[in-house]
């Protein structure tokens, strides 16, 4: 699958994207950075996404992508892209983010279609009436997941304990408020990001990733991301609604 780059050559790309972060307001960096990571993050894949589903419009002139974001006026905003006049390098060169408003000075009236993550809106909801089985010999010896967990944690004797606890503690959150599970997007699939309260009830410390097994009894925790990257796969569907699952 190609990347953004492979497609277009993007001079002053992190100007664009600072740009574009200004079109449509949100945070867009972790903690106290302001390298529009989350943005960079999202519009590439969302691009992958696009190319996918062949919803790129091509023509002679120009190229046109939607990004699935919004002004604050909700108006949709598109990457447009001209020919690259280096014929020897990428077909296509990055012009900018604009409006289709602003689409129609550059006489350009039809529009592309936004990536879709999903088909069925009941998969974004965590169904209560399923109990929660986590792989823990996945989260508690692969060694990428490993060094995930707070290393107070990591190698507790009581981290069994610790991880049911906060999985009993995350199930209360939901049924109090179903917000709680935030969808995500990952290798093709849909899947639960539900909060695990390790070390503080302040903030939670990872986010397991939940997913139904095959006769949809039961989720499966598969994995823990950090908060971080729970975010960056949430941030592809929407902006999450959440408490607890910020930049």
């Amino acid at each position: 699958m190609r990347a953004l780059y492979d497609f277009a050559y993007c001079p002053g790309y992190y100007n664009k994207i600072r740009y574009l972060a200004g079109m449509c307001p949100e945070k867009w960096s972790f903690g106290d950075n302001n390298d529009n990571r989350i943005l960079i993050n999202y519009i590439e894949h969302t691009f992958r996404k696009l190319e996918e589903e062949n919803k790129i419009i091509q023509t002679p002139s120009y190229a046109l992508l939607n990004t699935g974001l919004f002004t604050k006026y909700y108006e949709s905003i598109y990457a447009h892209f001209i020919p690259n006049s280096n014929q020897n390098a990428q077909k296509w060169r990055l012009d900018g983010f604009f409006t289709s408003y602003q689409l129609l000075s550059l006489k350009i009236s039809e529009t592309p279609e936004r990536a879709n993550y999903f088909t069925n809106p009941a998969d974004l909801v965590f169904d209560t009436n399923c109990e929660i089985i986590p792989q823990y010999d996945h989260i508690f010896n692969d060694e990428e997941n490993r060094l995930r967990i707070p290393e107070s944690v990591r190698d507790s004797a009581l981290r069994t304990a610790l991880f049911d606890g906060a999985i009993k503690m995350a199930r209360n959150m939901i049924d109090a408020n179903y917000k709680t599970a935030v969808p995500q997007y990952y290798k093709g699939k849909i899947q639960l990001l539900i909060p695990i309260f390790l070390t503080t009830q302040n903030s939670p410390d990872l986010a397991l990733v939940v997913s139904k097994n095959e006769d949809g009894t039961k989720y499966l925790g598969h994995t823990c991301l950090t908060i971080d990257m729970a975010y960056n796969n949430a941030r592809l569907i929407a902006r999450p609604d959440s408490a607890w699952l910020k930049p």
